[in-house]
């Protein structure tokens, strides 16, 4: 009786080992929000004069955003979206200054300013991911005002009247929902992204969802420290020319930075 000729069977597929960085996600308190506030502002009083210039950068930024909401007001929403863009990657220096501290060396605006070179393919990516998100929110805010302006866009006495008005609750609460929203898909993606490519040199998309990762595991806390933020930055922007930015801006800046050190862990290698 002849035998068969033996037959190579394929070797099962391995894949390849994961050239993502090795991290873990640390489970959080809401007392860490006040430690990374504390920490942000020794950082903040141990470097006044770079603080300063970021946060005239910011209060800029909000004098901008006045002047539009003036002028042309439908168009706030997208100047907002535009600030929410710019301010993370401006705010970088400010992680740049943290970072140096951290690792005991002195920290110089010059190189605060230029921080993102060496990160450029990574940034590129979070800005167009960025940039396409501050388009659908600026539609999506122009389509509000459509809808409950069918007569044409108001001017600034109308849109105020229009938000005092409890006649337009239903305006108040879609407009503030669709831009919620947003601001809440935007802080999700970067509230450790940012940071964690300055630190780690990752892609974009590593350190995106790296961020995802951090707000699902710890969601009140994320929360909280979102509504801490937004609180924070609404007191400053009632202020004469949104002046308390040149305190809050750089004082979050440094904050964001412990936030992620207080939230991503990097086993040694």
């Amino acid at each position: 009786m002849s035998q068969l000729p033996a037959t190579n069977a394929p070797e099962p597929y391995i894949p390849p080992p994961s050239e993502a960085p090795k991290k873990d996600i640390r489970s959080l308190r809401p007392g860490d929000v006040f430690r990374w506030l504390a920490a942000g502002w020794r950082d903040v009083c141990a470097h006044p004069g770079i603080g300063a210039f970021y946060g005239g950068a910011f209060c800029l930024m909000a004098i901008v955003m006045g002047a539009v909401f003036r002028t042309k007001p439908e168009y706030t929403m997208t100047i907002a979206s535009g600030c929410l863009l710019v301010g993370p990657f401006l705010a970088m220096g400010l992680y740049e200054v943290s970072r140096r501290r951290e690792l005991g060396q002195s920290p110089q605006l010059g190189s605060s300013l230029t921080c993102w070179e060496s990160h450029i393919r990574s940034m590129a990516m979070l800005v167009l991911v960025l940039i396409v998100l501050e388009l659908l929110w600026g539609r999506a805010s122009l389509v509000v005002f459509a809808v409950f302006f069918n007569t044409g866009m108001p001017s600034t006495t109308g849109v105020i009247q229009a938000i005092f008005n409890p006649e337009n609750w239903e305006f108040v609460a879609v407009y503030t929902i669709v831009g919620g929203a947003f601001a809440l898909l935007v802080f999700v993606i970067t509230v450790v992204s940012i940071p964690m490519i300055l630190d780690r040199d990752t892609d974009a998309i590593t350190a995106a969802i790296t961020s995802i990762e951090v707000f699902f595991h710890n969601t009140g806390v994320m929360l909280l420290w979102g509504a801490v933020i937004a609180v924070l930055v609404t007191v400053s922007l009632m202020l004469p020319l949104a002046a308390g930015l040149l305190f809050v801006g750089p004082w979050l800046g440094h904050a964001s930075w412990h936030a992620y050190r207080g939230s991503v862990e990097w086993p040694l290698d």
